[in-house]
């Protein structure tokens, strides 16, 4: 099972920058990168708290960490037109040497749509606008040009040069919905990613798996990744996100249960984990555990 961090951007660049090098010197596997413009609107939360871009943060890092994979937790949508997007990606995958992964979701987080006065449509037509997302990014990431009608976008002719390291570059696309949104990961998806715990992932991944067989598709043809906060050593908090660990023994167990369920890579925020050293040796702890 690969072994992944996410470090959180409202921080400092030089901070995520430290977690991205340690990652990449002590064996993890991967880095990825959260698409938000502020902090989710909640009680607690500071409307003020800054927050880095993205696109940016995950090009920065591919220049200068030069092997673990890097990959975005996820572009929105809403906010990222398909065929920018997939300039975007392809260029940040020659900046990386055929290292990134695009994480794409449908949107949904809502004070920034209202501050930046950018439509947060009901779910039904975000998802299908999603869709049609998907079908631009495969045709400008892997086919010589895409022409495209729909309802939300529209293509003619439309290239996207020079086009990715990977042949093909994976997408990942992020969500949890057993209705709908499973569906279009077994159709479009290279990677799955949600929240939860172990026994919440193979749930839902057993879900994905029908899903494959209706389409048609080998269901081993999509990765799963998830992520959950951790905590090692410690109480854990109550959260409205799943959070795992506690002891480093439950930690070691709850991991290999990950693990025993068949997912591919399991990806943690470094929001519990402290701050400098503090944070190196929690990181260095969790890496203990990837083949334990």
């Amino acid at each position: 099972m690969r072994l992944s961090i996410w470090p959180g951007a409202g921080q400092r660049y030089d901070e995520i920058l430290e977690v991205a090098r340690h990652a990449d010197e002590t064996g993890w596997d991967g880095v990825y990168v959260a698409d938000h413009f502020m902090d989710n609107a909640a009680p607690g939360r500071d409307p003020m708290a800054p927050t880095l871009e993205c696109g940016t943060v995950v090009a920065a890092l591919g220049a200068v960490v030069p092997r673990v994979r890097l990959g975005t937790l996820v572009y929105g949508n809403t906010y990222r037109h398909p065929a920018v997007l997939a300039n975007m990606a392809a260029t940040v995958d020659h900046v990386t040497g055929g290292r990134f992964t695009l994480g794409v979701g449908a949107g949904w987080q809502v004070n920034e749509h209202e501050q930046y006065g950018i439509e947060l449509p009901p779910v039904k037509q975000r998802l299908d606008r999603f869709v049609e997302a998907l079908e631009v990014l495969h045709g400008l990431l892997r086919r010589p040009n895409t022409t495209f009608a729909g309802e939300y976008y529209r293509l003619a002719g439309a290239v996207c040069e020079p086009k990715p390291v990977q042949d093909p570059l994976p997408i990942l696309v992020g969500g949890g919905g057993e209705r709908r949104m499973l569906g279009i990961v077994a159709k479009y998806a290279d990677v799955w990613n949600t929240w939860g715990t172990p026994d919440v992932i193979a749930h839902k991944s057993a879900v994905l798996d029908e899903f494959c067989a209706r389409q048609g598709r080998d269901p081993k043809a999509v990765a799963r990744t998830a992520q959950a906060h951790v905590v090692v050593g410690g109480e854990l908090p109550a959260m409205p996100m799943p959070v795992i660990g506690g002891s480093p023994q439950r930690l070691r167990d709850v991991i290999a249960e990950y693990r025993g369920n068949g997912l591919d890579e399991f990806i943690v925020p470094d929001g519990l984990l402290g701050k400098g050293k503090d944070r190196l040796q929690a990181m260095d702890t969790i890496r203990s555990f990837k083949d334990a």
